[in-house]
């Protein structure tokens, strides 16, 4: 399986997060290249990919191994070694990549503090250098900086046989729905004219459905607010009676059933906060109903 590709691997200490994105000319690179778990690294394999160097490298990390030390037993059990381009990051952000001389032109790969970027069948060295530039000035969180590395490969050229398909996967502990698995995002664009630019709508549609709502961003649900949510819940036909600002049993059951229906429930709850609501829910809510 040929996976002409350009990726990054990296991990986040004041996250204590791990992560993959990729994009590629090719269909649903999601479904191959990335693979992560928290608390032990991540893998791009591509190239010639050879999807076992995935569960496989995450397996010898987990049992204590370095990414260097890792990688060195794959290639060493593996007779196409110099078909391969693989990139590990570990528990403590370690990096290690290889790319086999038979790799298509233009491959190579870059190692930088606690990330790794790499490509092949690219348009140029210029790309894995926009990559690392990028990743390292970009603020925000893990998955923000991977898509941004993403879209500075691109702008660079990118895969010289065009777009197709992009994904991001990112893993930290007790971070997934629910907060009772480390999948904190994965996400994938499989077919797209622009999958990049996809890749980082959904990521920006991820952190307002999934990403913990921040203190400083509660409002509290009284007076101007409260009558303006009550008015949008008697527009939206979830209630009747008169806007008058008191926020009380009643609105706050139908306002729970007005958030799980627009899927802001890991924003807003009955159990959690009841009578604040974050600025991003807030303004999600104005644009959504006017």
């Amino acid at each position: 399986m040929r996976i002409h590709t350009f990726s990054i691997v990296a991990y986040s200490e004041s996250e204590t997060s791990w992560g993959v994105a990729v994009a590629s000319k090719f269909p649903a690179v999601g479904a191959v290249v990335p693979w992560a778990r928290a608390k032990v690294g991540a893998v791009a394999t591509q190239a010639y990919a050879r999807m076992s160097f995935g569960p496989d490298g995450l397996a010898l990390m987990q049992g204590g191994l370095a990414a260097g030390e890792a990688l060195r037993q794959l290639l060493d059990a593996d007779e196409m070694r110099e078909s391969r381009q693989v990139a590990l990051v570990d528990a403590r952000g370690c990096v290690a990549a290889h790319t086999g001389a038979d790799c298509h032109h233009w491959a190579g790969h870059r190692l930088g503090d606690g990330f790794s970027v790499q490509g092949n069948l690219l348009a140029g060295e210029a790309v894995i250098d926009a990559m690392a530039t990028a990743f390292m000035r970009c603020e925000g969180e893990l998955a923000d900086r991977l898509v941004t590395a993403l879209r500075a490969g691109e702008s660079a050229g990118g895969d010289r046989r065009g777009k197709q398909s992009a994904a991001v996967q990112v893993v930290r502990p007790n971070s997934g729905y629910g907060e009772d698995t480390d999948r904190y995002l994965d996400l994938r664009v499989d077919d797209h004219a622009e999958p990049v630019a996809r890749l980082g709508e959904l990521v920006q549609m991820h952190h307002l459905y999934f990403q913990p709502p921040k203190p400083e961003d509660a409002l509290p649900i009284a007076g101007d607010i409260a009558r303006e949510l009550q008015a949008m819940m008697i527009q939206q036909g979830y209630m009747t009676g008169a806007v008058n600002g008191v926020w009380d049993e009643v609105c706050q059951q139908v306002f729970a059933l007005l958030i799980g229906n627009e899927n802001l429930e890991m924003r807003w709850s009955l159990k959690k906060n009841r009578n604040v609501i974050d600025r991003m829910a807030l303004n999600y809510l104005r644009e959504r109903f006017g």
